[in-house]
């Protein structure tokens, strides 16, 4: 299937500091694009995959699962890694998720962790219910667009099939079982207002890491999508702050690139 416009991976090359930007369920790079390319004009080395299953239609993700969509940010950050000589790995909501899992097995590799709303957990009966309900149930309705910006759109699927959700339900607990293994340095950005995962899952988060560098920071104008919100710009600029304390020099090389 081809994929919807607006939702294509995003890469650019840089100097020798690279960012992995991970997008989250049923959404699509579209959701992080404008941040990659905030970090690509300030000389860094960017890549923004698209998961499996994603950026086409939903009935696609039925055939995919977490290891996919692993295997997916694995491979690009283990490409950055033979370009750059620091990497950071930024996610928003399950990209989040890949990007903590990406901590706990590649330790010092990954230089430092940016997340933003990060989901960790399936919340409420649809937790107990997934493994019986997607056998009889394809889909339901989806969680896109979580954004109180008018007029923004992540290009995300109108339905959550129910197989993947299970699989990504999967994910989450391997997740969470290793979140003592996450040393890095950690910025954590969570809306007030999120309606699609609530303030338990980053509270989980920063309770469980081993991080000693850690940050919170509360972004009271957006929603679930904060990346294309209200808060964007300060999510872009902390996090490049965040990016230029941990690697002092990020910027003097590949600022002209295309």
């Amino acid at each position: 299937m081809p994929v919807l416009p607006g939702a294509e991976p995003f890469r650019h090359e840089g100097g020798d500091v690279g960012v992995l930007l991970c997008h989250g369920f049923t959404g699509s790079p579209r959701s992080l694009r404008p941040w990659g390319e905030y970090l690509a004009d300030r000389g860094l080395t960017v890549s923004l995959p698209l998961l499996p299953g994603h950026g086409t239609r939903w009935q696609d993700m039925q055939l995919t699962g977490w290891q996919d969509w692993y295997a997916c940010v694995d491979l690009a950050f283990s490409e950055l890694r033979e370009r750059c000589e620091r990497v950071f790995v930024f996610g928003l909501s399950m990209g989040g998720a890949l990007s903590l899992r990406l901590a706990a097995k590649h330790g010092a590799e990954v230089d430092g962790l940016v997340l933003v709303n990060p989901a960790v957990r399936v919340h409420g009966a649809a937790a107990h219910a997934l493994p019986v309900v997607r056998h009889l149930v394809p889909s339901t309705k989806g969680l896109v667009n979580d954004i109180a910006k008018g007029g923004a759109d992540e290009i995300g699927y109108p339905r959550v099939p129910l197989h993947a959700a299970h699989s990504m339900r999967r994910l989450f607990a391997l997740v969470d079982g290793s979140l003592p293994r996450v040393t890095q340095p950690l910025l954590l950005l969570r809306s007030r207002q999120d309606h699609v995962v609530p303030p338990w899952d980053a509270q989980r988060v920063l309770s469980r890491v081993s991080s000693t560098d850690v940050r919170e920071v509360v972004l009271e104008q957006s929603y679930h999508v904060a990346t294309l919100d209200h808060d964007a710009e300060r999510i872009f600029e902390e996090a490049a702050a965040f990016v230029a304390r941990i690697a002092p020099g990020v910027g003097q090389k590949g600022r002209t690139g295309g």
